[in-house]
């Protein structure tokens, strides 16, 4: 696993998510999910967009016992889990879409998963948006709109086509009001399983 993929490898063990406080769920999948979400918390509001790999936590096991061991990944608990893998960091300044568009991921790999923040506006708002907006100006009247709300998306793909994402509100920052669910940021998941087609 030294090189997860082509534009990227693994960080630091010790800057990986951690199991211990991961919530139950019952899909692997949503585990991870929530298990990054948990993470990106750790770290705080206003952080760079981060990306995962997602590997086969008993192939892990097999394949890299050394590095399983780093991850405190036990034994008993591999069994269907999968296990993210931070990769370095997107290059900033560069859009998420062109970043995407260059990775191709190693078969290894199960699927992916990105974290990122964004403003958004609650439905009501959308009537009122200024027509002919480019994107850097929607982005400000955004920014500028006294109902914004600042959201943590964590959104993660297979590459059976399999889905799920996390959305958690800065104002409801716990762990109890992370809303998942597998089609809520639609445009984030077909991104992120098109890094799966080349």
């Amino acid at each position: 696993m030294s090189n997860v993929s082509s534009s990227s490898s693994p960080s630091s063990p010790d800057d990986q998510p951690s199991r211990a406080a991961t919530p139950l769920a019952g899909n692997p999948l949503t585990r991870a999910v929530l298990e990054i979400d948990e993470y990106a918390s750790g770290l705080g509001w206003d952080q760079p967009a981060r990306l995962f790999a997602l590997v086969d936590t008993a192939k892990l096991r097999t394949q890299e016992p050394g590095l399983a061991d780093q991850l405190g990944l036990a034994e008993g608990e591999t069994s269907g889990a999968l296990t993210p893998v931070e990769q370095d960091e997107i290059p900033p300044g560069t859009p998420l879409d062109e970043f995407l568009g260059t990775i191709a991921w190693p078969g290894a790999v199960a699927g992916c998963a990105l974290t990122v923040e964004r403003l958004m506006l609650p439905p009501s708002a959308e009537a009122s948006v200024p027509k002919g907006l480019d994107e850097a100006g929607l982005t400000a009247w955004v920014a500028a709109h006294p109902d914004r709300q600042e959201v943590r998306m964590t959104v993660a793909v297979l590459r059976n086509g399999a889905r799920e994402s996390a959305l958690r509100l800065r104002e409801k920052d716990s762990p109890r009001e992370v809303v998942t669910g597998a089609d809520l940021v639609p445009g984030l998941a077909e991104a992120l399983s098109a890094t799966f087609e080349a």
